[in-house]
Formats: C-alpha cells, sequence, structure tokens
C-alpha cells in the first residue's frame, strides 16, 4: 500500500488514487495513479491504469495469480475491469461511501453472477490513504 500510496501523491491535479499490480511472485507488475485530468481520459483511473501496464508487462490480459493494491475502493468501472482481468485479490485503502463497488454502494468484486470473483481486502492504511483524500478535496474546495 505504501508503494500506492506514493504514486497517489504524485498525481498532481487529478484525484490523488494511486495503484499496483503485484504479481504472483509479489513483485510489481503493473502501476498506476489517476489520470483522468490529465489525459483528458474518463477511463483514467488508477485501476485501469495500472492493469493495463500489467497486461503489458505479463504479455497477455489474464492476471491470474495477481494482488491489485488501490488507495481507494474501486469503482464499478474498475470493479468490472477487476473482474474481466481475472485478478484473484483486491487489496484497497479507505472505502468510497459515494461509487464504490467492492461491498460499500455495490458488490460487483463478489456478484455471484458473475464468472470470477476476487478476494477482496479493505480498509488497509484507511486511515492514510483517506487523509490524502481529504486533504486533496479541501484544497480543491479552496480554490473553487
Amino acid at each position: 500500500m505504501g508503494a500506492a500510496l506514493a504514486l497517489a501523491a504524485d498525481a498532481g491535479d487529478d484525484v490523488p488514487i494511486g495503484a499496483v499490480v503485484l504479481g504472483p511472485d509479489g513483485g510489481v507488475v503493473g502501476q498506476g495513479m489517476n489520470r483522468r485530468e490529465a489525459d483528458g481520459d474518463p477511463t483514467g483511473h488508477a485501476e485501469i491504469v495500472a492493469i493495463r501496464a500489467a497486461a503489458a508487462t505479463i504479455g497477455g490480459w489474464r492476471l491470474e495469480g495477481c494482488t491489485l493494491v488501490v488507495t481507494l475502493e474501486p469503482c464499478t468501472m474498475c470493479a468490472g475491469a477487476i473482474v474481466l482481468a481475472r485478478l484473484d485479490r483486491v487489496v484497497f485503502g479507505a472505502w468510497d461511501p459515494k461509487a464504490g463497488a467492492a461491498g460499500s454502494v455495490r458488490d460487483v468484486l463478489r456478484d455471484t453472477r458473475l464468472n470470477h470473483r476476487p478476494e477482496v481486502i479493505g480498509g488497509v492504511m484507511e486511515r492514510e490513504c483517506g487523509v490524502l483524500l481529504e486533504e486533496f478535496f479541501a484544497e480543491h474546495r479552496e480554490r473553487s
């Protein structure tokens, strides 16, 4: 989670969310931070960026045996990508009571109607992840 937090802190004008994909051996095979503002891409969420990088590193879209570590509970889009990528595990920091899709608002990752359900571990370094987001949005409100 420390690596994901460091990425989040470098997100610039984007919402500070960072993600890393760990391979079966525990080494980093992909990483990303939010890039929606930087790239003008609505799909530029940290999880999507990290999953794309991991797939490129591994040489295929199936990320079986891999773990995604992300600072904020994934949204519905990212949860769908996690399922489709066949990630074995998702570890996240702060819960997202507005858009979370890993147990707070929705639970896409454990939906029994889907063909893949990764293990989900939430609340890891929750306070540290939450503070980064709180500070970003407080500063954003001051500028507005």
